[in-house]
């Protein structure tokens, strides 16, 4: 790649805007996942009886649906980033795009 148009995406206002707020929401996404998943580690950890309470007359326990919700919060927050990429970051990108290649 040219190194001109490298410089120019880098020092280009949308492309930092872009790196910018694309970085802060990857970490907010990837602290809530964190603090989901290794919530539901150290409840497997340390309170056994919590997730092991039945629910209902049957065999079900209440691990099973919060291990579940751990597995769906995955697929939710994906969805959430997936429509921002699609929206607000790739409308920048295409900015910086018909900005630089002019």
């Amino acid at each position: 790649m040219n190194d001109d148009l490298v410089q120019r995406i880098a020092n280009h206002p949308k492309y930092q805007e872009l790196k910018t707020k694309r970085s802060s929401f990857g970490w907010w996404l990837t602290l809530a996942m964190m603090i989901v998943y290794y919530g539901f580690i150290v409840l497997v950890a340390f309170d056994k009886e919590f997730l092991a309470q039945k629910l209902g007359a049957g065999v079900m326990t209440l691990g099973m649906p919060v291990g579940f919700g751990v597995i769906v919060f995955t697929i939710v927050i994906t969805a959430v980033y997936v429509r921002r990429a699609n929206n607000e970051f790739d409308e920048l990108t295409e900015a910086v795009k018909k900005a630089v290649l002019k």
